[in-house]
């Protein structure tokens, strides 16, 4: 899957992951910024 993000998007998932205490949505906003950077997700 094909994921694109704008600078700023990241920036507000880096800030969210950095602001949020719930351990799922910290793992899924590191899948999507992996995914972004063209990593593999399995």
């Amino acid at each position: 899957m094909k994921v694109t993000l704008t600078k700023q998007q990241k920036l507000e998932l880096d800030r969210q992951h950095g602001t949020t205490r719930d351990g799922r949505v910290r793992d899924r906003i590191k899948a999507v910024l992996l995914a972004s950077e063209g990593g593999a997700l399995r």
